[in-house]
Formats: C-alpha cells, structure tokens, sequence
C-alpha cells in the first residue's frame, strides 16, 4: 500500500518513510534495518496479490460527501465505469498471464487491462478488475460484467459507448442502479412510439 501512495519513490526510500513514521510514533524497533530492493521484492512474491485484493475488496468505497463538487445528481451518486491498459514488467510470468498487445508490432511489455468503477466526484475507484489486454473474453465489456453486482441502487453509472450490448444493460440495470451509458451512432434501435416533438 506504501508503494502506491509513493508511487514516485524507491522501494527503499518507501521503507524508510514508513519506519521514520513509526519510530517517532516510539512503536517500532530501532534495531530493525532497512531491506534491500532485493529482499521487498522477494517479499512481494511470496506474498502474491490474494491479500491485497482482499483487503481493496473490503476497504474501497464511495468517499464523498454531499457537499462534495459533482458527487451527486438529485438523490444519486455519480458514478463512472472505465478501462485503460497498464504496462507490467516483462517476465516470463506476466508474459504467460497477460500477454503482449498485438498491433504492427508486439508490445515491449505485457498490458495488463484493468476495468474500474469510480466515484465521479472523489474520483476514488470502488471497484476494479484485471485481466490480459488481448485474446478472447478479454475485452472491457467481459470485465465489467464482473463489477456489475457492486453496483448499488442509489448509484448512476455512466459508461462510454463501448460498455452497451443489450444483456450487460439488462445485468446492470437489475442490480437497482440507475444508467446512462452512450451507444454507438450505428446502434439501431426499434421505434416504438412515435411523441409530439418528433421524437420516438
């Protein structure tokens, strides 16, 4: 979690923030040393993603309060649903999980894709799923389906046009939440009413 706040910083000069905090807070051993970038990573592999994902599971929620600037329209809290590619170091193992983006040319390192639910105005994510960035059932729709039983009936998600298909409208829309996703302009759709002011 230290690494994420200090995302600028080294590994070593995280650790050392972490211990000069809680030094002067007097719990913690003077006697302990720093580790080396060698030994946290190591670390971090033996301890692999299974408890930081639960912990994010149960701690990210909407931080907004109503006085907070385009948190909420009328008696919903806005909220948005999104994806964007990482870049992840280029190992064997992030190779055989992820895979490279295919394009001209493959990637210089594996994406991984990541599909977030946000608070529009915090902008703290609520909830995420990862997954590769190529190959099949790997696209931001397939992701998102995922997320939809976070949703919550006082919440409006906004989506851009490349969430809708008509069964992931209907997932969401049954979890209580309101919607307002865009749709593509070749999208169409049946007339079944035609109104006064020309609409339908």
């Amino acid at each position: 979690m230290a690494l994420a706040l200090f995302a600028e910083e080294d590994y070593e000069e995280v650790a050392a923030r972490l211990t000069e905090t809680l030094v002067s807070w007097g719990c913690w051993d003077d006697s302990w040393g720093l580790p080396t970038s060698g030994g946290i990573t190591q670390a971090r592999r033996r301890l692999g993603p299974e408890p930081l994902e639960l912990l994010y599971d149960r701690v990210a929620e909407p931080v907004a309060g109503l006085l907070t600037r385009g948190a909420f329209l009328r008696e919903w809290r806005l909220m948005a649903i999104d994806g964007f590619e990482l870049d992840v170091p280029d190992t064997p193992a992030n190779a055989a999980a992820f895979g490279y983006a295919s394009g001209e040319s493959r990637s210089a390192f594996p994406k991984v894709r990541v599909v977030t639910i946000g608070e529009c105005g915090s902008h703290a994510k609520i909830a995420a799923q990862m997954g590769p960035a190529g190959g099949k059932g790997t696209c931001e729709q397939a992701l998102a389906r995922r997320l939809f039983p976070r949703l919550a009936g006082d919440w409006l998600l906004i989506a851009d046009r490349g969430f809708y298909n008509w069964p992931d409208w209907q997932a969401a829309a049954a979890t209580g939440a309101a919607l307002v996703w865009r749709v593509k302009s070749d999208l169409r759709l049946p007339v079944l009413e035609l109104l006064p002011d020309g609409s339908c």
